[in-house]
């Protein structure tokens, strides 16, 4: 469990250099927006062990995302630890002072500019003023079966699903650019995951923190992921569904 001082991205390094794979939680504020039902979910991931909270979403209609992160901080807390609570933006607008840090997610397998760095330019002011910190994370949107959300968002086309190389060549060029950790995504509701050998040709290729979501839906294709160099796996879309599935999720990734 992450300890309730330092940064997060210095405690996802000394994870990642021990070998303890984390579980992250993905919290979109547009599903169950009640707050009786966010609570639930904040409190059943806490009892199975989940390490870190993500708070976003692709297409973000809430009018509410600061309370959401608030909510989320306040309710992942307990006597034993002090979930970090990181924000994964779509968009400059999903930013709060509630968290304790973010994912300034730059799209590098897509070739559209906003998502590259304009979005970027605008956000940076808002993230310095909140003393937000902001981990540079080389983003990469890979074909999970299906268009998602993200890939109709971001008007970008995904990795294939079956070219290791593209992704490894891709998340090499984001570290030698200066990003600090990778993320793989096929999108929330993905009928796939990332292939365990894609996840292994980019765990070869650069030795940031790697973290893969989209499509895991059983502890078996969590496991293999892990076993194949994830850092951290972020599960939401198979959460919502099913809220006893993350505890299978955890016993999974944490062993």
């Amino acid at each position: 469990m992450f300890a309730g001082m330092g940064r997060v991205l210095e405690q996802l390094e000394a994870a990642k250099g021990s070998g303890r794979k984390l579980l992250a939680v993905l919290i979109d504020p547009d599903f169950g927006t009640d707050e009786a039902t966010l609570e639930r979910t904040v409190q059943n991931a806490c009892m199975a062990r989940a390490d870190v909270f993500l708070v976003g979403g692709s297409l973000l209609t809430s009018a509410s995302f600061d309370r959401c992160v608030q909510l989320v901080k306040k309710w992942s807390r307990d006597a034993t630890a002090d979930r970090p609570v990181v924000l994964f933006p779509g968009s400059p607008a999903q930013l709060s002072g509630h968290a304790d840090a973010l994912l300034f997610l730059s799209l590098i397998s897509g070739r559209n500019p906003e998502l590259l760095i304009g979005h970027h330019v605008t956000a940076a002011p808002t993230v310095k003023a909140l003393g937000l910190e902001a981990i540079p994370t080389g983003y990469l949107l890979v074909d999970g079966g299906r268009a998602t959300t993200a890939h109709y968002v971001s008007q970008s086309a995904p990795v294939p699903h079956d070219k290791p190389g593209i992704a490894a060549a891709t998340a090499l060029a984001g570290e030698l650019l200066g990003l600090r950790a990778m993320y793989l995504d096929t999108g929330s509701g993905a009928p796939r995951t990332v292939s365990p050998q894609m996840v292994a040709a980019v765990r070869k290729a650069v030795s940031t923190p790697l973290i893969v979501g989209g499509g895991i839906r059983t502890a078996e294709q969590a496991q293999a992921l892990c076993a194949a160099g994830a850092d951290m796996l972020v599960v939401g879309t198979a959460f919502e569904e099913d809220p006893d599935r993350i505890f299978a999720m955890s016993e999974a990734v944490h062993g």
